[in-house]
Formats: structure tokens, C-alpha cells, sequence
């Protein structure tokens, strides 16, 4: 049962070929044999209630497409009743008293929740380790970093503790982590899965959660109950069929390969060569890969990027700074952040917004030649557990906390779908991912390039972490 999709276990349990209460056994068996190495799972409900709650969905009809899955949802989402931290000793024993939009959705979707994923301390930079619960290891190598900022979510997908997971993506937070752990992590377009109506909904418009998995008809099924409009907030999209047309294959396709952006992005040795290789099975498949020049300068997205997401985060985040308290108990890449965005002057603002605004228009001229870009998922391998974050890349210095993840942003800047699939491991035995980016709203084409991609290679499948081979011996 640990290695069926959730497409399998949702349909075993809706026809009743096994029972919630069952599921959720294997659940906390699994849990108890392998968290403990990769610290994966936090805040974890009692398993004695878990199994109650479980027995108690055993012949009842099932509500919704989740019924009776065992869900841990990433802890920078508000669930009512189960501690919420956002890794932050300032909130070390927080417990909402209602559910984030997205929580409500898949609770209303029949999943149990189980406990929370763990995260970098509010979610920023893509290690997950924080002074609450301490640092998520990878599967594949426990010295090694699990990514972020779902790096709890995709440890608990690679080892087989969780079916499905929710994720959140700004800078790469769910491409990122699914690449090292040998997972897929999908960020829709921006706007599908609607945020709740607090704070500011019009200008924050860089972050959206999406949902990660082992198979990629998982991750479209699992949009679906993530999708749908929030009539509180603005900029609502129409969710799209995602399934009908996930098997149409990728013949046909045109494919451009942007590689490390001319040079741009620093890249550690045989990640390229990993991605190429995956590129000429898509070739195999019937889609023509054309490598692209640079379309758009670097330091011009890379400039608009932290200016928008300093003036995010100063905006939402101000008080973590000016408060001593709160001060004293916030990490410095945090702090840097809001400072950054507290210098701001508007004109600054308007200068980054009118960059994007010119890589849209830019971006959406390239989608009248393509049907999808490539790149890589992130420009090193799974890194050292004990580092805060690479300060270098093949010799080049990274200038801030957050420079060596800076491939993700082309998509992350103007909300585009991107799909981060498995290509491999390394000589060292660490998985590697690379994007698959869509236009705006094409998230069903760029599932149903990622499902082709799956049929061809079963990466999650083929080679799990021998962690989870050795628990599942056991």
C-alpha cells in the first residue's frame, strides 16, 4: 500500500477494498520506522486518536476525492486545532482556531491530518531547519539538505510516509525540494489556487501553494481539490480540465532549453548534463528541444525579484523588526529581507513592477514558439545538512542567502506554471530535477508533458531511498 499513488489508494478506499482505519495503520507504522532519521513530520497528532478518527470513516461514504487519507500539511498553513508554527519560536505553541482556505479544502476533501510538514523558519530560504523542530534530512543522503521551504513534504513523499502533500512556492519551495528528494512538485499558475483575504491580496501576487506527489496524474488530481475561486480576493481563474487530456503525449511538442540562462546562473558540475539527458528522452517521445539564447536579462529579473519580494516581506512582516522581542527570537536572513524592503521608495517599486511587466509581454511572445521552456530545478546538488545556504557555486560567490536559487525565478516573477520533474541522480547518488514551464494557464499542457514524463521514466518508483526500502523490509 506504500507504494500505491494516491489515484490507487482513493479509489481502493472508495470502493471499499480497504478501509481508512487500515490506511492510517500503515500511516503511523511507516512514520514511527523512518521520521525519526529525516524529521520529516512535526507536530504529530496522538496516534490513538488518529486511528479513532480513522475506524470512524470506515462505513461512512466517502465525501470527497481525500476521504480518509492520512494528509500532513506544510506548517506555514493555519489547521484549526493542530499546532501551527511557521518554524518560529515566536509562535512555538501556537494552535489556530480555524483553518487557512487551503486547509479547509482538503479537510473538506476527506483527509485526516496527521501532523504538519516541517519548513525554514517562515518559510524563507530553501533549507528546511528551524529552532522549533530542527533541520528535515534528505532521503537519499541524511547529511544532505531536503530543500525548501516544503522540504518536510517532499522527505515525507520519498519515503513513503505520506501518499500526497501540499505545497507552497515563491522561490522555488516545492520545485526545489522535489528535485532532491526524487519527487514531483508542481506550482500552478498563479491565481488557481486562490489565497485566504487577509493582508494584502493585489500586490502580493508572487507566492502560490500547490500540491507534490510521486506521480504526476496525482498531482492533477489533487489540484483539483486545491483549485477553485476565493471570492474574496481578486484576480480569480477558472480551474481548467486537468484530466481529460493528461494522457495526450508529447509528440509534436516544441520544447526550448534555456540551460543556465547563457551563463547566468551558476550551475554545480552534471546538473546540465542531467537535465540534457532527460531532454533527448523527451526527444524520444516526438517533441523537438531547441536551445534558447538568454531571452530577457538576468539581472534585470533578478533585480525586480528582490525588490518586489522586499517590499513583500517588509509589508507583511514589519513588526518582526521593529518589535525587540520578536526581533531577538527572528533569524537574520528574515531580518535582511524586511530591512531591504523598508528602504524601498515607491518609484522603486514601479521601476521592478514595469521589469516584470516587460518579461511578461516578453515571456508570452516566447509561448507563440513554444509550448514549454526548460530549465533546471535548482543550480546544486542536495547540500550539506549543517550549512544555513551554498555561499558558492562553481567559484562564484552567491551575494545574498537566497542568490543560489535564483533559476526558479523567470516562472516565479510572473506566475507561471511550472512543473519540476525527476532527471536522475548525480555520481554521488543525490536526485536532481529540472522545470517544465508553461504559459500562463496552460497548467493542464504542462501536466500532461510531466505525465509523459513519468510513463517514460517512473523515477520516484524506480529508485526509492533505501531508507524506505530498508523500513519497508522491516
Amino acid at each position: 500500500m506504500l507504494e500505491w499513488s494516491a489515484t490507487r489508494l482513493s479509489d481502493a478506499i472508495h470502493s471499499r477494498k480497504v478501509a481508512p482505519s487500515e490506511v492510517m495503520a500503515t500511516h503511523l507504522a511507516r512514520v514511527a520506522a523512518v521520521n525519526g532519521a529525516v524529521n520529516a513530520i512535526v507536530s504529530t497528532v496522538d496516534p490513538d486518536v488518529l486511528m479513532a478518527r480513522a475506524r470512524a470513516l470506515d462505513d461512512v461514504a466517502p465525501v470527497g476525492w481525500l476521504h480518509g487519507i492520512p494528509l500532513a500539511v506544510k506548517d506555514v498553513v493555519a489547521t484549526a486545532g493542530l499546532r501551527t508554527t511557521w518554524g518560529s519560536p515566536i509562535h512555538a505553541d501556537h494552535v489556530p482556531m480555524a483553518d487557512d482556505l487551503l486547509a479547509a479544502r482538503m479537510r473538506g476533501a476527506g483527509a485526516i491530518f496527521t501532523g504538519k510538514t516541517n519548513v525554514p523558519e517562515w518559510g524563507q530560504g530553501s533549507h528546511s531547519f528551524n529552532p522549533v523542530f530542527g533541520v528535515t534530512r534528505n532521503p537519499y543522503d541524511l547529511t544532505r539538505s531536503a530543500g525548501g521551504s516544503s522540504g518536510g513534504a517532499a522527505a515525507g513523499l520519498a519515503t513513503r510516509m505520506l501518499w500526497l502533500a501540499d505545497g507552497s512556492d515563491m522561490m522555488g519551495s516545492l520545485r526545489n525540494p522535489a528535485a532532491f528528494c526524487n519527487v514531483y512538485g508542481f506550482r500552478p499558475t498563479w491565481g488557481l489556487v486562490p489565497g485566504d483575504a487577509e493582508g494584502d491580496t493585489y500586490l502580493a501576487t508572487l507566492t502560490t501553494d500547490g500540491p507534490m506527489a510521486r506521480t504526476v496524474e496525482d498531482l492533477a488530481r489533487f489540484l483539483t481539490v486545491m483549485a477553485g475561486e476565493n471570492p474574496e480576493v481578486p484576480f480569480p481563474r477558472p480551474v481548467p480540465d486537468l484530466l481529460s487530456g493528461l494522457d495526450r503525449g508529447a509528440r509534436g511538442l516544441k520544447i526550448g532549453w534555456l540551460a543556465d540562462w547563457g551563463g547566468a546562473y551558476p550551475m554545480e558540475p552534471g546538473i546540465l548534463d542531467a537535465c540534457e539527458t532527460g531532454l533527448r528522452l523527451l526527444e524520444d517521445m516526438g517533441a523537438v528541444v531547441e536551445p534558447l539564447p538568454p531571452p530577457f536579462p538576468a539581472e534585470k529579473l533578478w533585480h525586480a525579484w528582490t525588490t518586489l519580494r522586499a517590499m513583500l516581506n517588509a509589508g507583511a512582516k514589519r513588526s518582526l523588526a521593529e518589535d525587540p522581542v520578536k526581533r531577538a527570537l527572528t533569524k537574520p536572513e528574515s531580518l535582511w529581507e524586511i530591512e531591504q524592503g523598508l528602504g524601498l521608495s515607491a518609484q522603486a517599486v514601479h521601476a521592478a513592477s514595469v521589469i516584470r511587466s516587460r518579461w511578461h509581454a516578453h515571456a508570452a511572445r516566447l509561448f507563440d514558439r513554444f509550448d514549454a521552456l526548460v530549465l533546471p530545478s535548482a543550480q546544486v546538488w542536495p547540500f550539506p545538512a549543517d550549512w544555513r545556504w551554498p555561499n558558492r557555486i562553481a567559484g562564484r560567490p552567491m551575494d545574498t542567502y537566497h542568490r543560489w536559487m535564483e533559476v526558479v525565478v523567470p516562472a516565479s516573477l510572473i506566475g507561471l506554471p511550472a512543473l519540476s520533474v525527476p532527471v536522475g541522480f548525480g555520481p554521488k547518488g543525490l536526485p536532481m530535477g529540472m522545470q517544465i514551464i508553461g504559459r500562463s494557464g496552460d497548467d493542464a499542457g504542462v501536466l500532461a508533458i510531466g505525465q509523459a514524463w513519468h510513463r517514460a521514466t517512473e523515477w520516484p518508483q524506480r529508485q526509492p531511498p533505501a531508507l524506505a526500502i530498508e523500513a519497508g523490509s522491516g
